[in-house]
């Protein structure tokens, strides 16, 4: 029996900016495999497993090799049902794929990367989105090299050389094409954009201040949402903080993300929210001093909600669907492979400070266009009462009737209904501005087509500097919103770039 009671060796953060902990278990894009290394309880050794998830139930196939694997060893599954394994001895990394046969393993054998340099670091970047391909980077001590070291046609094939030292890796569209990694150069971390289809030309896409370190952590095609760290906020402290690709508004950085004494990490973010980022669920893994669990926040909520990870959870790693559910894998020593099933919560009305409230009215008018409203405050007042001449007629007590339907038979009057006989000396004012009670005086138009109170948000906007966030991201002409927990310039004044 086998049992997945501790995480592999992870390795040691690249350098300072680097992210936490990679997850224990790596899944595919579109959410059809996933792969993990597994610890055979009997002989404490390690061997790759491939977890099925788009059926009814999940179930795990391992593919153990002619010898157990390396604790650091990396494995990534692609959406053919193989999985890719990176294995390093000597400065010399090699790279396989691995696939069931009946009872044993098949494997073959792609290539190899020489890194004869002792301070050059060669990992997996997260799955394509195609899940055709994989690629590798391979970090020097003055540039990063993108591999592709599966799905090319000779073996791993060098792609782009980028000046600088590079972590993170995010995928910024669906094809695989636009490849955000977080480059530090000269003491600061920025976030850059390599196209692999122009030659790996690189061009800057998070620059939210000239001296913030800016990262990159996650990012969803579908709607635009970015998931970044930064310490532009508050300088040499990294907060959580999110923005929209490619949009002019500023990036927020909520409070409910910073809580006190805990590492919050995002992990996954619901797709198919096509231009609603605010609508995106997202999957947060926290750590704190009473262990690790699960947020789940949205940009348009000021909560998290806090849930208890599964036993045996196979930590940071999950997957949403469209509807919103999130999946997460987990191994225990009674159960070898299981995955949990959260329903995100309902997304609630954006929550704004309440205004005071009004007199009540009798009847509220309609708010005019600006292009068709007259030239007077009048057309914001109810409809005006009756002429004075009919109820100077009708006595206050009794409904108006017009007087010719009072003095003459019910068959048509062959002349004009009689007037008064001596009209009033001065007839009094229209009492159309008495109609309004003094007490509750109508509002003039421009008061009426006032929007109401803007909502205040506690989280801390920050402005990016021009051509940051998705400077080099293809639009689609649509474009895309950002709205989303808002803040007021009294409360939450943007930082000028710096």
């Amino acid at each position: 029996m086998t049992a997945c009671a501790t995480e592999p060796g992870n390795g040691a953060a690249e350098n300072e900016y680097e992210p936490a902990a990679r997850p224990a278990c790596v899944i595919t894009a579109d959410g059809t495999y996933a792969a993990r290394l597994a610890l055979d309880g009997e002989s404490q050794s390690w061997y790759p497993e491939r977890w099925t998830l788009d059926g009814a139930e999940p179930y795990a196939v391992p593919l153990p090799a002619h010898q157990p694997e390396e604790p650091g060893t990396e494995v990534l599954p692609l959406t053919d049902g193989r999985v890719l394994i990176h294995r390093e001895a000597d400065g010399r990394h090699t790279f396989s794929l691995l696939y069931p046969t009946g009872p044993g393993t098949g494997e073959l054998p792609l290539g190899a990367v020489e890194c004869p340099d002792q301070g050059t670091r060669l990992r997996l970047l997260p799955p394509a989105p195609d899940g055709d391909r994989a690629y590798a980077l391979a970090v020097g001590r003055g540039s990063t090299a993108v591999w592709l070291v599966a799905g090319g046609a000779f073996g791993p094939e060098h792609l782009a050389e980028v000046p600088g030292r590079c972590s993170g890796g995010v995928w910024l569209d669906g094809t695989g094409r636009l490849l955000a990694l977080d480059r530090c150069q000269d003491g600061r971390t920025k976030t850059v954009v390599v196209d692999l289809e122009r030659g790996g030309e690189v061009s800057p896409l998070l620059q939210i201040a000239e001296n913030s370190n800016d990262r990159l952590l996650l990012a969803d095609p579908d709607s635009g949402l970015l998931l970044i760290r930064s310490d532009a906020p508050s300088p040499g402290h990294h907060r959580l903080g999110w923005g929209v690709l490619g949009s002019t508004l500023p990036v927020r950085f909520p409070e409910s993300l910073h809580p006190a004494d805990c590492a919050v990490t995002p992990f996954a973010i619901q797709p198919g929210q096509v231009l609603m980022p605010e609508n995106c669920a997202v999957a947060l893994r926290i750590d704190g001093p009473s262990g690790t669990w699960v947020g789940l926040w949205r940009p348009s909520e000021r909560q998290v909600h806090h849930l208890p990870a599964p036993e045996g959870w196979l930590t940071g790693a999950g997957l949403w669907s469209r509807e919103g559910v999130l999946q997460l894998p987990y191994a225990t020593g009674t159960v070898a492979y299981g995955v949990a099933r959260v329903q995100a919560p309902a997304a609630q009305p954006e929550r704004a400070t309440p205004a005071p409230p009004e007199p009540e009215r009798a009847a509220t008018p309609r708010p005019v266009p600006l292009q068709q409203a007259p030239l007077t405050s009048r057309a914001a007042l109810p409809p005006s009462p009756a002429p004075p001449q009919a109820r100077a007629a009708t006595p206050p007590d009794r409904p108006a009737t017009p007087p010719a339907r009072a003095a003459t038979p019910p068959a048509r009057p062959a002349s004009p209904p009689a007037r008064p006989a001596t009209p009033p000396a001065s007839p009094a004012p229209p009492p159309a501005r008495a109609a309004t009670p003094p007490d509750h005086p109508a509002p003039p138009l421009a008061r009426t087509a006032t929007p109401p109170a803007r909502p205040a948000f506690e989280d801390e906007a920050v402005q990016a500097d021009s051509g940051g966030l998705g400077a080099a991201a293809p639009r689609n002409g649509t474009g895309r919103g950002g709205g989303g927990e808002k803040s007021t310039p009294a409360e939450t004044p943007a930082l000028a770039p710096g």
